[in-house]
């Protein structure tokens, strides 16, 4: 992104003020998806919060117009640097999303100020929040199964926690778009506000969090995910050998090809 001064804009932004770090994935004209860059910046900025002290809540949102569309399909799906194939695999360590796991070890409370489509791995990135406030204008997807893959460690670790195994299988063996309407009947969010109010709501609760004692603060949300979601670890392991085996199927490359090529998807089982 160019700045109107016309100097290079990081594509994901980070900034403390009063005890609350805010994480922007700040790539619009991409719709915020997220390259290899971008994957690498947000988890720096995920495990810098975790680690300052003087951070006691963390919220994560997008530049308008969207809060996160997922992979970057030209450079990840369909660029050269993408995983490991299936002959390469002996040698690859099959561990969660770096990124993924950044989010999850965070020790501060997370907020994720939804103000638009969270699509993919960005609505995997809003499930790996402890607190979700969409904007009237969120939309949210699991779409992996059009891609012909899995979802990542939140749609399997955290998503059935959240929503309930049913619903949680709904959404993943459909792919379907819900509004932030039905995310909060459902329970995916808290609360669904006018756009224009979301960060204003978002940094309210944040600042009703960060005037609490910061390690007691910790030791809650310790608490919280010990009791509702157990150790990622394993599931996030195997999410992601799953994903490079599914990449090497010709189901995924036509899943990339239909969507970069504007028409429905023909899939074959192979």
């Amino acid at each position: 992104m160019i700045d109107d001064a016309g100097h290079p804009q990081p594509e994901v932004l980070y900034e403390v003020s009063d005890h609350v770090a805010t994480i922007t994935l700040n790539r619009p004209e991409r719709r915020n998806a997220l390259n290899w860059n971008a994957y690498a910046l947000l988890e720096q900025a995920l495990r810098d919060a975790s680690a300052n002290n003087d951070v006691r809540c963390v919220v994560v949102t997008g530049s308008d117009p969207a809060f996160c569309s997922g992979d970057d399909v030209m450079e990840i799906m369909a660029g050269p640097k993408k995983f490991a194939s299936p002959k390469d695999q002996m040698t690859v360590r099959h561990k969660p999303t770096p990124a993924a796991m950044a989010a999850l070890e965070c020790e501060k409370p997370m907020i994720a100020a939804v103000n638009g489509a969270a699509i993919g791995w960005g609505m995997e990135l809003a499930l790996y929040a402890d607190i979700r406030i969409a904007s009237a204008n969120a939309r949210f997807s699991e779409m992996f199964i059009k891609r012909g893959l899995v979802c990542d460690v939140g749609g399997f670790y955290r998503l059935p926690a959240i929503v309930g195994p049913a619903k949680a299988a709904e959404l993943l063996f459909t792919g379907d778009i819900i509004d932030a309407s039905e995310a909060e009947r459902i329970g995916l969010v808290s609360k669904v506000v006018e756009h224009d109010a979301l960060l204003g709501e978002a940094y309210a609760l944040a600042r009703r969090i960060a005037v609490n004692p910061p390690l007691a603060l910790r030791f809650m949300k310790e608490g919280l995910s010990r009791s509702a979601f157990g150790d990622p670890q394993e599931i996030g392991a195997w999410a992601i050998a799953t994903i490079r085996r599914l990449m090497e199927t010709e189901d995924h490359k036509e899943g990339v090809a239909s969507f970069l090529e504007k028409r429905e998807p023909v899939f074959r089982g192979l």
